[in-house]
C-alpha cells in the first residue's frame, strides 16, 4: 500500500517536471483530482462512544488503511463515480477483499494482510458471524468496528474499490504481469490459466483475482492472487515507462479517482503532502491472518482464525513492528509466483 500511494506521490511530481505545471498548475491539477474522489463521510466510526471503544491513535506508529474489494452480487456499483450519491446501498454489497495496509512511521516499510472472508468472528452488535457480513449488516463502520475489535489495531483510513472499477484501474496502466506456478483451469469462467508469465489486460485481471474454484487452496489461493496483482500493478505504476509518460499517470490517477471510495478525511492534497518522504520504502511483506482450519457454522463454511498467532501478527503491526515480525516468521505470502 504505501508503495501504492508513492505512486501517487511520484506521478503527481512527473506531471509537475514533465508538464511543464508550475505551483499554480498542480494546485489545479491537484484540486481537479480532490474533485472526483468519492468520499462516504461515515465510514469510520464517529460518535464520542464509538471513538471511546476503538483503539486509540499512537504517534509514531504508523498509519493503517482498511483496503475492501466489494463483489457484484449485489448488481449495482457500491463505489467511485458511479455508486450515486452517499453510497446509498452500500450495505447491500459483500466484501471479496480484506485487507489492512500498514505504512510504517519512518517511510521504510508495508505490510499488507488479507482478512479472509469467511473468517468466524464476533461482530459488535450481531454476535458470530463471517466478516464479511459485517460490511453488509453495516457498511464499512461496521467493518472497521470488527477488525478493531479483532486486532486491536485503529484502522485511520478507508479506501474501497468496487470490482467494476478495477478493470479500469489495470487498463490505465496498460496491463499487469504475474507468475503462474502451474497450469490451473477456472470451471467457473472457462479459462485456463498456463504455467508461466501472463501479462494481463483489467477484464483478465478480474478474472485471475476472482478465481476460486480449482485452486489447491481455495480463498487462499485467491488471497494471494489479490495480492500478487496489487504488487504487480505498483510495480507497473511505478516503472519508468509509466512515469516518463504524463498522459499515462493522469489516466491512472483518474481511474483510481473514479473507481474508489474513501472515508471522507482523505483528499488529494493530503495524499500528495504526505507522500514527499516516502521514496525511502525498503520492502513490503504480505500476509494472511493466520488461521487454524475450515469449518461449518449454521450449515455455512467457515475459516477460524490462529487466535494465537494473529493476535503476535497483529501486536507487531500494532506498535510498527512488522519487521522484527518477519525477521522471527518469515516474508508471508509469495507474491512473485502464485497458483
Amino acid at each position: 500500500m504505501r508503495r501504492l500511494l508513492l505512486v501517487l506521490g511520484t506521478s503527481l511530481g512527473a506531471l509537475v517536471v514533465l508538464g511543464g505545471l508550475g505551483a499554480g498548475g498542480l494546485f489545479v491539477y491537484t484540486a481537479s483530482l480532490d474533485s472526483g474522489i468519492t468520499r462516504q463521510p461515515a465510514a469510520l466510526p464517529t460518535s464520542k462512544e464509538e471513538e471511546r471503544q476503538r483503539p486509540q491513535p499512537k504517534p509514531g506508529h504508523g498509519e493503517t488503511w482498511l483496503l475492501v474489494g466489494t463483489d457484484l452480487r449485489s448488481g449495482e456499483p457500491s463505489t467511485g463515480d458511479a455508486a450515486g450519491t452517499g453510497n446509498r446501498r452500500i450495505g447491500s454489497q459483500r466484501t471479496d477483499t480484506i485487507m489492512l495496509a500498514h505504512l510504517s512511521d519512518d517511510g521504510e516499510h508495508a505490510a499488507v494482510v488479507s482478512i479472509p472472508r469467511d473468517s468466524w468472528v464476533s461482530i459488535p452488535g450481531h454476535g458470530r458471524a463471517k466478516i464479511n457480513a459485517a460490511f453488509s449488516w453495516g457498511g464499512p463502520a461496521l467493518l472497521i468496528k470488527t477488525i478493531e475489535k479483532l486486532t486491536g489495531i485503529r484502522v485511520d483510513h478507508y479506501a474501497a474499490i468496487d470490482f467494476k472499477g478495477f478493470p479500469e484501474v489495470i487498463d490505465a496502466v496498460e496491463g499487469v504481469d504475474v507468475e503462474v506456478a502451474r497450469t490451473v483451469r477456472d470451471a467457473h469462467s472457462g479459462v485456463t490459466w498456463t504455467a508461466g508469465r501472463h501479462h494481463l489486460d483489467g477484464e483478465q485481471a478480474l478474472a485471475f483475482v476472482r478465481q476460486r474454484h480449482n485452486l489447491p487452496g481455495g480463498d487462499f489461493d485467491r488471497i494471494k492472487r489479490q495480492q500478487a496483482v496489487l504488487n504487480a500493478l505498483a510495480d507497473r505504476v511505478l516503472s519508468a515507462g509509466t512515469l516518463a509518460n504524463p498522459l499515462k499517470v493522469d489516466g491512472f490517477l483518474r481511474a483510481i479517482t473514479r473507481s474508489i471510495t474513501v472515508d471522507g478525511g482523505v483528499t488529494a492534497s493530503m495524499l500528495r503532502s504526505r507522500l514527499g518522504d516516502l521514496a525511502g520504502l525498503e520492502d513490503s511483506a504480505f500476509f494472511t491472518m493466520p488461521t487454524r482450519g475450515t469449518g461449518t457454522e449454521a450449515g455455512q463454511s467457515v475459516v477460524y482464525l490462529d487466535d494465537r498467532k494473529s493476535r503476535a501478527l497483529s501486536e507487531a503491526i500494532k506498535a510498527d513492528r512488522a519487521r522484527d515480525y518477519v525477521k522471527r516468521n518469515g516474508q508471508g505470502n509469495q507474491v512473485k509466483q502464485v497458483r
